[in-house]
């Protein structure tokens, strides 16, 4: 036994040493530095931050380097390192209305207050490949101009104005803000939980929950009533002082789905939403969280459940791809006992069937 553990350990260590060298790759080639990361891969970046669950552009390049680019393993570096830090408080919502706007997009309003601003987007390429960046390519620098001082109002707070989108649905203030990094999950899920674990979701998982609403799985015809892309300050309300303090400025992307109508007897129809925000630029993301979002509200305004994106135990339980790759992953953990057990079942039964229909022997002519 003591034989068998200190080979394993060998082994163990030569696979750390291959895993090194081949993440490394070819030792002629530059290595890649956080820097090129960070500034040349930053949708991955975003990602990692954001289904890590900790802006910090520098460990997520890291997670990105250390993992060989599964972003996956990226994430799960992330929450790992994320789980050592201690926690001082909770900072105040951030104020999307308030962002420094980079891109900003509505496909309900074409004139809306402050303008519609392209920013950086694959929106309008050709999907085509560019052999100009196998090379090197230095591109043109973009056109500057003056930062427009104009308010950039929320598309559902002009709705909200004249009564034709239902209010955002505010929290209970008695109730604190559940955190799903500290308590399991529990069900029936408050829209707090809710969105903690979207934000926290995989995307792929998200994007297809939410193609699959559009398809008519859930009945929820959405509109992108707004997707913008900025710099939003946080802030840390000090108790001491007796005010908000600022901590700084982080990249948010925020996504206000407008949904199909709610009413009652005693209430007029009006559209309701659906809700996304992540870190970064990660407009899939937070449109698919949208989508999901609304489509998990249908408990609470009386829609009929018969989809899975409405279902909060089949979205919760299996959005997170970090829980998911360890459970699927463990597979490839030693199971000799289990299979052998698993083994001689199949054998008894197999034997079991061939007693049962073996033929019966044939009887002679003369009897």
């Amino acid at each position: 036994m003591y034989v068998a553990v200190k080979g394993g350990e060998r082994a163990i260590e030569n696979a750390h040493r291959l895993l090194a060298h081949e993440r490394r790759g070819d030792r002629d080639v530059p290595e890649l530095s956080l820097d090129q990361i960070s500034e040349q891969l930053s949708l991955g970046v975003d990602r990692v931050m954001t289904e890590g669950s900790l802006y910090d552009r520098e460990l997520a390049a890291l997670a990105i380097k250390q993992a060989r680019g599964d972003m996956i393993e990226a994430i799960f570096l992330v929450r790992a390192f994320r789980a050592t830090l201690p926690r001082f408080g909770s900072t105040e919502p951030v104020d999307t209305g308030a962002m420094q706007v980079r891109r900003r997009i509505s496909s309900t309003f074409k004139d809306i207050p402050g303008g519609q601003i392209l920013g950086p987007t694959f929106d309008y390429t050709h999907r085509l490949l560019d052999p100009q960046l196998a090379d090197g390519f230095a591109p043109e620098a973009p056109a500057m101009g003056e930062a427009s001082l104009a308010a950039t109002p929320r598309v559902t707070d002009i709705l909200g104005r004249d009564g034709l989108i239902e209010p955002s649905p505010a929290a209970d203030a008695d109730v604190p803000v559940g955190d799903l990094t500290r308590e399991p999950l529990s069900f029936p899920a408050d829209r707090d939980l809710r969105l903690q674990n979207l934000a926290r979701a995989d995307e792929g998982f998200l994007l297809a929950l939410g193609y699959s609403s559009q398809r008519g799985y859930g009945r929820n015809h959405p509109f992108a009533g707004e997707i913008r892309f900025g710099e939003v300050e946080v802030e840390f309300m000090a108790e001491d002082a007796g005010f908000a303090v600022p901590l700084g400025s982080i990249a948010m992307t925020e996504c206000q789905m407008v949904n199909q109508f709610k009413g009652s007897a005693t209430e007029a129809p009006c559209f309701t939403r659906g809700y996304g925000l992540a870190f970064g630029q990660s407009e899939r993301k937070t449109m698919s969280m949208a989508l999901v979002d609304r489509s998990l509200r249908a408990r609470e305004l009386g829609e009929e459940l018969i989809a899975p994106a409405q279902d909060e135990e089949f979205v919760m339980s299996h959005s997170d791809n970090v829980q998911a790759t360890g459970f699927v992953e463990h597979l490839k953990l030693p199971h000799y006992v289990d299979f052998q057990s698993e083994l001689g079942l199949l054998r008894k039964l197999r034997k079991e069937f061939a007693e049962a229909n073996q033929a019966p022997p044939m009887q002679e002519a003369a009897e």
